[in-house]
C-alpha cells in the first residue's frame, strides 16, 4: 500500500512550482501550476533514468495508477523497459483497430466518399454508424462469416427497414471490396448472402398527374396558411420540378437574375453534373417575393431555426399534409412525375427536352451526354408554356 490517499490526491491544490506527492516505489503524482494531476513512475533501465506516464487525473484514479504501476514493475523485473512495452502495446492496438470493420470502413468512407452526393454521404455514415459499427465494428474484418452479416441485416428487417437492409449489405460489400484491394482481407462473405434478403420492393412517389386535380392541387397550395418559406418552396416546385433537396438548398448565389436561370453546382447534383433550370416569369416573381425576406442569407429557404442550415427536407411533406394529402396521394417528389406526364401527354413537348430539364442522363446519336446549355432556349420556351399553362388551370381554363 502507497503512502497517498484518494482524499489527499483529490484535494491536492496548485502551487507556485511544479510538485510531486510520492506514493511509493518510484510512483508519484505530479501537480503542476495550473492544477492538473499526472501519474508518473519512474526508474531506471540499462542504466538510464526513465519516466513512465500512467495517466491523468481524475481519469485514472488512485487504485487504476497502482495496478499500471504494480505491471510495470512486473514487465521491469522480466527485463523488459516499461516505456517501449507501452509503445509496443499502442502499436499492437493501432494495428488491431485498422483491421477491425470500422477501421477500415472508417477509411474506405474517407477516401471512397468524396465526390458523392451529400444525402447519400449522411445516409450511409447514418447506416455504418447506427446499424454495421455497434454490431461487428470491432471484429477483425478477416474473421466475419457470412452468418455473421446475416444477423446483422436481419435485426434491420425485423425493424421493417427493409431497404435500409439492402443499403446495409451493399455498404458492408464496398468496405470488404476495400480492405480486398488495401491487402486486409481475402473475399467478400456479402456474397454469399445473394437472395437472402427479402425482395426489395420498387418504390414509385406519389404523385397526382391529371390536370383537373392539379388545378386543385395549386389553389390549395396559394391558400396555404403556413410559413412564406415553406408556402413560396411549395409553389415553386410545380413550377421547377427539381429533386425536392436541390430545391430546399438552393442558394441566392445559384440565382443569375439578368439571365433568368438557376444554375445549380455538381456537387449538389445526383448525377455529378452541373444544371441549369430556366426560370419562368411566374418563378422570378416568386423569389423577389421571398428575397426581401432571405435575400441577405445564404439559402433562399432557410430553416426555421437558423439561417445556415436549409429548409428541413420534411418541410414541403409537411405543408402536403396539412392541406389534405396524405403519403400515398402526393410527395414532394411527385411534382417532377406530374411535370413528365403532363409536359409530354398534353403540351407535346419533346421528350429530350423534358429529360434534360429534370437532370436525367441525356445522350445524343453518337452516346455522348448533353452538356448543360444544351438546348437551352428551347427549354426555357418550354419552362415559360409549362407556368403558364399552370396558371391557367388554376384559373380554370
Amino acid at each position: 500500500m502507497g503512502t497517498l490517499t484518494a482524499t489527499g490526491v483529490k484535494q491536492a491544490k496548485p502551487k507556485d512550482k511544479v510538485y510531486k506527492m510520492p506514493d511509493g516505489g518510484g510512483m508519484y503524482l505530479l501537480v503542476n501550476k495550473t492544477g492538473g494531476k499526472y501519474w508518473r513512475y519512474d526508474y531506471r533501465f540499462a542504466g538510464k533514468r526513465k519516466t513512465l506516464a500512467l495517466g491523468t487525473y481524475p481519469d485514472v484514479s488512485l487504485l487504476e495508477a497502482r495496478v499500471l504501476h504494480m505491471a510495470a514493475r512486473k514487465d521491469l523485473s522480466r527485463d523488459i523497459d516499461p516505456s517501449e512495452a507501452k509503445k509496443v502495446d499502442k502499436l499492437t492496438k493501432h494495428v488491431a483497430a485498422n483491421d477491425s470493420f470500422e477501421g477500415i470502413g472508417r477509411e474506405w468512407f474517407h477516401h471512397k466518399m468524396v465526390d458523392k452526393s451529400k444525402s447519400y454521404h449522411e445516409r450511409t455514415l447514418r447506416i455504418l454508424e447506427k446499424d454495421l459499427y455497434p454490431h461487428i465494428g470491432s471484429r477483425p474484418i478477416t474473421q466475419i462469416t457470412a452468418p455473421e452479416i446475416l444477423a446483422v441485416l436481419r435485426k434491420i428487417e425485423n425493424r421493417g427497414a427493409g431497404d435500409i437492409a439492402h443499403r446495409a449489405k451493399q455498404a458492408t460489400s464496398l468496405i470488404f471490396r476495400y480492405a480486398i484491394v488495401t491487402g486486409r482481407a481475402d473475399r467478400d462473405p456479402s456474397q454469399d448472402l445473394i437472395g437472402a434478403l427479402q425482395t426489395r420492393n420498387k418504390k414509385h412517389h406519389a404523385a397526382i398527374t391529371e390536370p383537373k386535380k392539379v388545378a386543385q392541387l395549386l389553389r390549395a397550395i396559394d391558400v396555404y396558411k403556413g410559413s412564406f418559406v415553406v408556402k413560396t418552396a411549395l409553389q415553386l416546385s410545380p413550377l421547377l420540378f427539381q429533386r425536392p433537396g436541390e430545391i430546399r438548398q438552393m442558394e441566392w448565389t445559384e440565382i443569375h437574375w439578368e439571365q433568368s436561370r438557376w444554375e445549380i453546382p455538381a456537387e449538389k447534383m445526383k448525377m455529378r453534373h452541373e444544371h441549369i433550370v430556366p426560370l419562368s416569369i411566374q418563378s422570378i416573381e416568386l423569389l423577389k417575393a421571398i428575397h426581401s425576406l432571405t435575400g441577405r442569407g445564404k439559402y433562399v429557404f432557410p430553416s426555421a431555426r437558423g439561417g445556415n442550415r436549409p429548409l428541413s427536407d420534411n418541410g414541403v411533406r409537411t405543408a402536403l399534409r396539412a392541406l389534405g394529402y396524405s403519403n400515398e396521394q402526393m410527395s414532394p417528389h411527385g411534382f417532377r412525375a406530374m411535370a413528365r406526364t403532363i409536359l409530354d401527354e398534353v403540351l407535346s413537348c419533346r421528350i429530350d427536352w423534358i429529360e434534360h430539364q429534370l437532370a436525367h442522363a441525356v445522350r445524343d446519336a453518337t452516346g455522348r451526354a448533353y452538356n448543360r446549355t444544351t438546348h437551352i432556349e428551347g427549354r426555357a420556351d418550354m419552362m415559360q408554356r409549362w407556368a403558364d399553362y399552370l396558371d391557367g388551370l388554376k384559373n380554370g381554363r
